[in-house]
């Protein structure tokens, strides 16, 4: 039997139940591990079972039981299960093996005395038998003839059964008399007790097993086995069926602790329309998706939850015979953007998949265009999962496709003339085809988001395609690209202005939510959101490539968000993309994370810190801005004072930092030197045109330079270190040269390039910092750091070091161009969000100044 023919809702309950944080898997031996048979001696269990229960035991936060009316010792000498499997005998009344030798005399004396009146009840009766226990004695009539067995029974009940102290068990062809309370839902009890668990599942057959099912409660899971009356959930047929049920529970215990097989981070690649974004994995699989915005719930979460999560696959089917030799489900030839778009092509033999999100004039509608075309026999499978896989959906097929049911936003999959087999897992519906696509007659799949219709486009597949292309041709033509890295620069730039938001201006500091910065760690954050330090530095990078817009549409929703607070010096680190605050950082319990990385999280704790970094990168941005264009608007010249202001009242205070530490604030270097930046930049743009600035603002800048100088700087340690109160280093110190707080030449900057590389360099990747930050577990390098090194080898005279160093982040990027945030430098892997604009404008940025 396979996991498909469980019933739907059983195996919807288990896959839920699979996700507890502390899992309890109990079930009775014979009846439902083992099948009932003549001779108990010779009930053996199935093998299946026995390595689904091994396997269970072995996986972290699961512990594994069976609770048997069997003596503990015959228990375990029958079953041979291994010691990570609790066993329980005699109904749950014995734990372990020394049991007996905990009994009372008195009730020691008793058990002597039932046994010796039970075997002078059952003497001369063929094929009924008797099981001592420590504790109890069992009459199994289950070989007898019915009469036989009726007369015994009933002996049995209405003499020793009736003895004070004696607790009775009926079973299937047998009564139990035990002089210790017996009961396998105390016993169930006892064992969630001690192992903490969470939810329970318990599987058996027998009267016996009916006082287990009653205790369970909440997402506990009751499975009865075979006929009768029960107050189990659910039933299945036999104890085959119980190894099914048991293997199916293992599978996705481990999926869910573990992790799906990931595609590496940096081979996923982002579909973008300014409004929203997409990733695929190298086999053109939809693996992440949101609607109705980028920073809203996932509909697509393959990325962190498997298949269960969402996906939208394409793959080829090769028949027999045909030139690959029948494999099926091969791997693609490649994945690349068409040069210049963020249209993707994936290629196999014969098979081309392309994919892109199209720009269009409703703001709350998004449509992903999949054409697939060659000469060849596809599988699509369309698995649409709102709110993360929480809210049920239905997939109703229309002559024009598929209509998707259960979203709060309208959803539908233009597929004219593809038949679709739907399927359902008791909660969700999933919808395959089989396409057979020929060089002449291409297949082409509309995913409209935000939109009922099933009707064609009013322009063709070429038209629009041609318009989402030359969309992002035409600007990334408009820009001044280096000649060091060109392609990936332009790629940087197009990556960069993906994740800006064409509606409100905001910028997104990464597409992705959660992808961790160590496998299998705690640290994974949320970062669909817009961080004023990182939206002001990404529109910085494209005006250093020519591109006003980006900055333009920035600064204009940060002007709006100014406008809703009581004090420029109120601004949060980040904001949603419309420029509200976010809600509180949630955990989504039910996704197991990028390859078992949990929690995975919504929202970003971060939102409440102080971080007085943030106002330096928005004035510098004004200054670059103005710069290339020659003016300086109004607004933005009052939002310069605003940030030079909140800078004014708060500069001296400690504060959470860049790197947001959820720990105790500080007085950190890099916040100091950024407040002194905001200050520094904002008396440039007022002597180039002509404004009159605050007159505290020069001797306000030159205190903070001096108290950088003297607090920062770290005699013993020759480095400025992390933060006034401690000797540890930190990338973000770099900033006191890359800024010009202090000159590239001065003798303790240089000291503090070579002490950061000493420390915090590992071959290709700089850390942030190697100090305890209160959270459990490490993380990766980051590409941003590494491009601050670059900068300061450069301003320091060490270009070979710098060199060397930029062609080692290149070579890091992706087959198509794309950075995450981290790299492992052990592991050759990238970690954190993708892509990631910090590391994108960092490459863009040396480009640039090794291009010099």
């Amino acid at each position: 039997m396979t996991a498909e023919a469980l019933p739907a809702e059983l195996r919807r309950r288990i896959v839920q139940l699979a996700r507890t944080p502390r899992l309890l898997v109990a079930c009775d031996y014979d009846g439902t591990l083992a099948p009932i048979v003549t001779n108990p001696n010779a009930a053996t269990p199935q093998q299946e079972s026995v390595h689904a229960m091994r396997s269970l035991a072995s996986l972290p936060a699961t512990t594994t039981a069976v609770i048997s009316g069997r003596a503990l010792r015959d228990l375990a000498t029958l079953s041979r299960l291994p010691s990570e499997v609790h066993l329980v005998g005699s109904h749950g009344s014995e734990f372990d093996a020394g049991f007996v030798h905990q009994l009372e005399p008195e009730a020691t004396e008793l058990r002597t005395r039932l046994q010796v009146e039970v075997q002078n009840l059952v003497k001369d009766r063929p094929g009924v038998t008797l099981e001592p226990k420590p504790a109890s004695v069992a009459v199994h009539v289950r070989n007898a003839e019915p009469d036989v067995a009726e007369q015994v029974l009933d002996a049995v009940r209405t003499g020793p059964a009736l003895w004070e102290g004696v607790e009775v068990t009926d079973g299937k062809a047998v009564v139990e008399l035990a002089v210790v309370q017996t009961d396998k839902g105390i016993a169930l009890d006892a064992l969630r007790h001690q192992v903490g668990a969470t939810a329970a599942i318990f599987l058996g057959d027998d009267v016996t097993d009916e006082k287990a099912f009653a205790r369970l409660h909440g997402p506990d899971i009751g499975v009865k086995i075979g006929p009768g009356d029960t107050l189990a959930d659910y039933r299945i047929a036999d104890t085959p069926d119980v190894a099914t049920v048991l293997a199916f529970l293992m599978d996705e215990r481990r999926t869910w602790l573990f992790g799906e097989q990931a595609p590496p981070i940096e081979r996923l690649t982002m579909l973008s329309n300014e409004r929203n974004v997409a990733l695929l994995t190298p086999e053109a699989r939809l693996t992440w998706m949101c609607h109705p915005g980028p920073d809203s719930a996932a509909f697509v979460a393959d990325l962190l939850g498997g298949f269960a999560a969402g996906h939208f696959s394409v793959r080829p089917t090769y028949k027999q015979g045909d030139a690959n030799g029948g494999q099926r489900d091969p791997m693609p030839l490649g994945q690349r953007y068409v040069p210049g778009t963020m249209t993707v092509e994936t290629r196999w033999s014969r098979l081309l998949v392309t994919d892109f999100l199209e720009h269009g004039s409703d703001a709350h509608r998004t449509d992903l265009v999949r054409v697939i075309s060659g000469e060849t026999s596809v599988v699509v499978d369309f698995c649409p999962r709102p709110e993360f896989g929480q809210v049920a959906v239905q997939l109703t097929a229309e002559a024009g496709g598929l209509r998707v049911q259960g979203t709060a936003e309208p959803m539908v999959l233009y597929s004219p003339g593809v038949q679709w087999t739907i399927s359902s897992d008791g909660m969700h519906e999933s919808a395959q085809a089989i396409v057979e696509v020929t060089e002449d007659s291409p297949v082409t799949l509309e995913l409209r988001c935000g939109s009922d219709s099933l009707e064609p486009a009013e322009e063709s597949y070429e038209q629009r395609r041609r318009k989402a292309d030359s969309y992002w041709s035409d600007w990334l033509d408009g820009l001044t690209l280096p000649d060091t890295e060109r392609d990936l620069v332009a790629r940087s730039a197009l990556t960069l202005r993906g994740l800006c938001n064409s509606d409100t201006g905001g910028i997104m500091a990464a597409a992705t939510t959660s992808l961790p910065e160590e496998i299998g760690g705690v640290r994974n954050w949320d970062y669909r959101y817009c961080w004023l330090r990182d939206g002001a530095m990404t529109a910085q990078a494209l005006v250093s490539l020519g591109s006003t817009a980006e900055a333009e549409a920035f600064l204009d929703w940060l002007h709006g968000v100014v406008e809703t607070l009581p004090g420029p010096e109120r601004l949060h680190p980040l904001y949603s993309l419309q420029g509200t605050s976010l809600g509180p950082e949630a955990v989504i319990d039910s996704l197991p994370g990028y390859a078992g990385s949990r929690p995975v999280r919504v929202g970003n704790l971060a939102d409440q810190q102080v971080q007085l970094d943030v106002f330096g990168p928005v004035v510098e941005l004004a200054l670059h801005l103005s710069t290339l264009t020659g003016t300086l608007r109004d607004r933005d010249w009052q939002l310069v004072k605003d940030m030079a202001e909140a800078v004014a009242q708060r500069w001296f205070e400690p504060d959470h930092g860049i790197w947001e530490e959820r720990d105790v604030p500080r007085h950190h270097v890099y916040s100091k030197v950024m407040c002194w930046v905001t200050l520094d930049r904002a008396l440039t743009l007022a002597d180039r045109h002509g404004k009159d600035p605050e007159p505290g603002w020069a001797p306000l800048r030159e205190e903070i330079a001096q108290d950088v100088m003297k607090n920062g700087w770290h005699p013993e340690v020759q480095a400025f270190t992390t933060a006034y109160e401690g000797s540890d280093l930190d990338a973000a110190s770099l900033y006191v040269g890359l800024s010009g707080l202090i000159d590239p030449s001065d003798e303790r900057f240089r000291a503090t390039v070579i002490a950061i590389e000493a420390e915090l360099r590992t071959g290709s990747t700089v850390y942030r910092y190697r100090r305890d930050d209160g959270l459990p577990g490490g993380e990766g390098g980051f590409h941003l750091c590494a491009t601050w090194l670059i900068e300061a080898y450069l301003l320091t005279g060490r270009r070979t070091e710098a060199e060397e160093l930029f062609q080692q982040i290149v070579d890091n990027a992706g087959p198509t161009g794309l950075l995450s945030e981290e790299y492992d430098p052990i592991a050759e892997r990238s970690l954190g969000n993708h892509p990631q604009a910090y590391s994108h404008l960092g490459l863009i940025r040396c480009a640039k100044l090794l291009d010099a």
